[in-house]
């Protein structure tokens, strides 16, 4: 009996070791859960920005490579600007020929302005012949009267008399017409200034276009896969490729609605990353959203159908990493993320 009870010690001491160890690794674990909210449902997040072209055509030349590093505003595509180019000269040209209408147009309004001027002269020269014609009219009713002219010299004062009047009615009719050809050429005046306006506008317009055919990056960061080759044609506002920024990066970090309610931003947040589950990260949670992430899926569910089955939801969370510059090598949009924060 003693030797079976010496046997049976080590027996006693291991067992009562490992208890003490799964004892200790429970409750040091159990003791972890109550003091902190955690979950997996996390991946980092940065800012993603795709280039698009502005217009249409083809493509003359790619700058870049897959994952090139690129800073804003450098050139990164080239559209063949060929077809453009031609229609500018062509609007170029119908701008000069407008021009020439408008030349065209002010000397005609100028040389009626000069028509009506002799128009008015007209019009005061037979003024004058009616007022002298009148004038001789009476003095020979007179002297008929006294038979010292003819009947035939009378006649011929009532002829010229009736001929100023008649001249001196035409003239104003002249004026009359001139005035009114006066107010045409002036509209045409205007309306040549305006298509001129409309033809710089165009051309404007086109030279424009012709800037969107250099396509340059909006921000800085690193280019991720190309869809676009030498030669193919894009549509205006399709993505060629999306821009990584490579210096802002975040975590989302979806945690189950029922372990919000001790969360508030500015809180202590342990990040781990499973592509380096060794290093440490620490951040800040920046805010809490305000709905959860089923609220912004395309379809989002309806509880009221009659099939319900309630299922926990979970909000979006926020966390800014600390120190990004130190992990900016490392730090890819997308990596899974355990996140852990103290709430006691």
């Amino acid at each position: 009996m003693e030797q079976k009870a010496k046997k049976s010690l080590p027996k006693i001491i291991i067992l009562g070791a490992v208890f003490l160890v799964v004892a200790f690794y429970g409750w040091k674990k159990i003791s972890y859960s109550i003091s902190h909210e955690s979950t997996d449902n996390a991946q980092v997040e940065t800012i993603l920005v795709p280039v698009l072209p502005r217009v249409s055509g083809y493509v003359k030349e790619i700058t870049v490579r897959d994952f090139d590093s690129v800073r804003s505003g450098q050139l990164v595509a080239e559209l063949d600007d060929a077809e453009m180019q031609s229609m500018l000269t062509q609007m170029e040209a119908d701008y000069a020929s407008a021009q020439a209408d408008l030349a065209n147009a002010k000397a005609a309004l100028n040389n009626a302005m000069v028509s009506l001027k002799v128009n008015r002269g007209n019009i005061e020269l037979n003024d004058i012949k009616v007022e002298k014609a009148q004038k001789d009219l009476n003095r020979d009713n007179n002297l008929i009267a006294e038979q010292a002219i003819t009947q035939r010299q009378l006649d011929d004062s009532k002829f010229n008399a009736e001929s100023a009047s008649k001249q001196l009615d035409n003239s104003k009719s002249d004026l009359a017409v001139a005035e009114s050809h006066i107010s045409v050429l002036q509209a045409s005046v205007k309306k040549a200034e305006a298509a001129i306006e409309s033809k710089k506008a165009q051309i404007e317009q086109q030279k424009l276009k012709l800037s969107y055919t250099h396509i340059y990056a909006p921000l800085g960061g690193k280019i991720g896969k190309k869809n676009i080759s030498e030669g193919q044609y894009v549509q205006a506002g399709a993505p060629l490729f999306t821009i990584v920024n490579d210096t802002t990066y975040w975590i989302i970090a979806n945690f189950k609605e029922s372990q919000i309610r001790k969360l508030h931003p500015g809180m202590d947040v342990n990040i781990e990353l499973d592509a380096y589950p060794k290093l440490e990260i620490k951040g800040k949670i920046e805010t809490l959203s305000d709905a959860t992430g089923a609220r912004f899926a395309l379809i989002p569910p309806d509880n009221a159908s009659g099939n319900f089955v309630k299922v926990t939801q979970r909000i979006p969370v926020r966390i800014n990493i600390s120190d990004t510059e130190q992990y900016r090598d490392i730090l890819r949009a997308g990596l899974s993320a355990s996140v852990s924060i103290p709430v006691n």
